[in-house]
């Protein structure tokens, strides 16, 4: 089978004043993977999303989203994409209607059809009581299950999740993984970021740790196994960004909660 590329990085290098976030990112991701995004806190993760979405400009390298060169002017590749971003600003004011039919017409949908799509995504996420209500009444899992109808509303090629699950009830977290894998298996491109270790080796068909604005790593879970020797993805990640520390930190901490010396 022929692979389709959907997103294809090179040569990314990305500087804020001094300091390198980015130090020349290689990335060909086809249609139908799942990639696993991961890295600790500050080695580049965001960026690079936020580089793909547009959201930052100043950068250097090429990347192609749909065959389409990001830098051409030309933003119509932003209309095949869904995002949840980890921290995202939404209309608190606004009922979950009002929002959701805001965001499909944003995206060149009819209001019509926005509004009875949304109205059934929230009655299957379990929310749909509320689709009439302001957001700022809302829990903090039901705005994220907000935000992620958001991004899928438009029926998206591409998915950018970064901490998509924060918040959200387990069953709705079991629906989810599902929904992702059924996109996936339609030719959907999912691009996933997370930090819960567990979630991402269950989801992702491709994973690629990011250390130091570098990738030091890229391939199926299995593969990166075979190649680290280690037994999860948790091992897989603390042994390639040099994090061994966690147990002595921990051991140290409860000393202090115990008042031991």
């Amino acid at each position: 089978m022929t692979m389709e590329s959907i997103i294809s990085i090179k040569g990314l290098r990305k500087s804020y004043g001094t300091k390198e976030v980015l130090k020349g990112i290689n990335i060909e991701v086809n249609r139908g993977e799942v990639i696993g995004y991961i890295g600790a806190n500050g080695a580049g993760k965001s960026t690079t999303v936020k580089i793909m979405l547009g959201l930052v400009t100043d950068f250097e390298g090429e990347i192609n989203i749909l065959g389409q060169d990001i830098r051409s002017g030309d933003i119509s590749y932003k209309s095949k994409i869904g995002y949840v971003p980890e921290t995202a600003e939404i209309y608190e004011n606004l009922t979950a209607k009002e929002y959701l039919t805001f965001i499909g017409e944003l995206y060149g949908m009819d209001y019509t059809q926005v509004d009875e799509k949304a109205m059934k995504l929230m009655d299957l996420f379990g929310i749909g009581d509320v689709y009439n209500s302001r957001i700022s009444s809302f829990s903090k899992g039901m705005k994220q299950k907000t935000l992620i109808i958001s991004a899928l509303i438009n029926d998206p090629d591409i998915l950018f999740l970064d901490e998509p699950l924060t918040g959200i009830d387990a069953n709705s977290v079991m629906v989810f993984k599902e929904v992702l894998e059924r996109l996936a298996k339609e030719g959907k491109t999912i691009f996933y970021s997370s930090h819960i270790m567990e979630v991402v080796e269950k989801l992702s068909s491709r994973i690629i740790l990011l250390n130091d604005g570098q990738i030091v790593a890229d391939g199926n879970i299995d593969e990166l196994k075979n190649t680290s020797m280690a037994s999860s993805l948790e091992n897989i990640f603390n042994q390639l960004t040099g994090f061994n520390d966690h147990e002595d930190i921990a051991e140290k901490i409860v000393a202090v909660i115990k008042g031991v010396e």
